[in-house]
């Protein structure tokens, strides 16, 4: 005998209550204590690997979950890392006052918000990337939206829904390619089957931004107002049309498909040569500005809280979040608390209208709980690929309904890396921005509709139906060779 628990799948009742250590300490946190999440998400942590302990899991085996969700978030840590020294660079060489200074300068108002979201939406389409698109144009418009003087929550719910619009239906964003791949379709059936229901989200944002936009612009610009934040910035910066080739450059080197770390750095790199031709910046300046952001001191209020920002030191906090989110998010995959949730739900779905329904609950499920838009795509399409196959509905169903749910939620939630990033980015706290993201939370509830009432829900066809099996028996040998070592 030895006292070593057998190892069995956790109890539905367990892997609940690790979701309620969460989300009810996060909860306490932000609505009564008004404080920080990193301690109340470590409580989640602990909870879950007690359970996961008293399932028969080893400390390895959840020691090593919580490694793997780490590591899985790296490439986002050093991301915010990147976007954080760009941010300080952008605004010390100028590159940022140039953008808010034209900007200005032209923006209306009145079309402010649909211009908005029309303008990120456009970046983020032909870039694929939404970090990249708030990371650079989003910044900028989240300036001129305060020098206008539009309710900052309010613009970034604008940037974000345009930023996301990409994100989800880019050719070139790896998401988009992600969902298809997962589910066994192709990328541009994938694409063209979400149109429908992203086509129904993007037009209704499309006419609550217009209505917001006459709402908090219908009058006259603040003409006085604006003339302050333009002196402050042309008191601080030489102004050039120049200094608008950093965004250039970063976006077409997004077309070209060069990855978002080496193009980013780029348009770093740009933008500090530009700045120590118009700025006079110094090499110790390009130094403290990339790590501890820039500093303005205009005298002007509104200028000097829209410029100083960035820095990599800026990232801190959110990089914080991110890794303690993913130790959780990483012990409840690695010992199947999540799965068994996911299998309960889906013993009860017996139409095409619940089975999408409850993939798209789960793919939301993942975000709050596994903390990583990735993490949940890949889990949702294979949880639920096989009982599509079943139901005799094509993968494209699941791919966009993984897409209308993984994708375009993870930014609001505020301890997934997506709303972290989103958050910190834009200086605009999560759930802030959050009702005013229309097409973020649109797309899943048109999504669902569609399924309920048969909507655009197409069932498998005879092609599709003998590709996937086919490629079920060539993965069979591979998989039995495995279980025999």
């Amino acid at each position: 005998m030895t006292g070593k628990r057998e190892r069995r799948e956790p109890f539905i009742w367990e892997s609940v209550i690790s979701l309620l250590a969460l989300i009810i300490p996060i909860s306490l946190a932000i609505v009564k204590y008004e404080t920080d999440t990193h301690i109340p998400i470590l409580l989640g942590v602990l909870v879950a690997a007690l359970i996961g302990l008293r399932a028969g899991f080893t400390w390895e085996e959840i020691q090593d979950g919580m490694l793997k969700g780490i590591a899985n978030s790296l490439q986002a840590i050093v991301i915010l890392c990147i976007i954080g020294i760009l941010i300080g660079i952008w605004i010390l060489s100028g590159v940022v006052p140039t953008m808010l200074y034209y900007g200005l300068k032209i923006m209306h108002p009145s079309i402010f918000l649909p211009a908005t979201l029309i303008i990120c939406s456009i970046t983020s389409l032909a870039t694929g990337t939404s970090w990249g698109t708030t990371g650079t144009i989003g910044i900028a418009l989240i300036g001129i939206g305060q020098g206008l003087g539009f309710p900052l929550p309010v613009v970034g719910g604008a940037v974000i829904s345009g930023a996301y619009f990409g994100d989800k239906m880019s050719p070139l964003s790896d998401t988009t390619n992600l969902a298809p791949a997962m589910v066994g379709t192709d990328l541009y059936t994938h694409i063209k089957h979400m149109t429908y229901t992203t086509g129904v989200a993007y037009g209704i944002t499309l006419v609550l931004d217009t209505v917001l936009g006459f709402f908090y612009g219908g009058g006259a610009a603040d003409v006085e107002n604006i003339n302050q934040i333009l002196t402050g910035i042309s008191g601080q910066f030489a102004i050039n049309p120049l200094l608008l080739l950093p965004p250039v450059v970063v976006m077409v080197l997004a077309i070209k498909r060069i990855p978002a770390i080496p193009g980013i750095t780029m348009g770093i790199l740009s933008a500090a040569l530009l700045g120590i031709l118009f700025q006079g910046n110094g090499f110790g300046d390009l130094l403290t500005a990339g790590f501890g952001g820039y500093t303005s001191s205009s005298g002007v209020e509104a200028v000097d809280s829209l410029l100083t920002k960035g820095g990599m030191d800026s990232m801190s906090y959110t990089i914080l979040i991110i890794v303690v989110a993913m130790m959780f998010g990483g012990i409840m995959e690695n010992t199947n608390q999540l799965k068994v949730i996911v299998d309960g739900v889906l013993k009860k779905a017996e139409s095409a209208g619940s089975l999408i329904t409850a993939t798209i609950l789960t793919a939301i499920a993942s975000n709050l709980v596994l903390c990583e838009q990735y993490m949940s795509i890949v889990m949702s399409a294979r949880m639920y690929s096989q009982a599509f196959r079943e139901k005799g509905l094509h993968p494209k169903n699941l791919s966009r309904a993984v897409e209308d749910s993984a994708t375009v939620t993870a930014c609001l939630v505020p301890w997934n890396s997506g709303g972290a990033y989103q958050s910190a980015t834009l200086g605009v706290a999560t759930f802030a921005y959050l009702p005013f993201a229309f097409f973020n939370w649109l797309c899943p509830i048109v999504s669902i509709v569609f399924g309920w009432l048969g909507i655009t829900i197409d069932p498998i066809d005879e092609e599709t139906k003998m590709r996937l099996e086919s490629e079920n028996e060539q993965t069979k040998p591979g998989e039995e060779a495995e279980d025999d070592e």
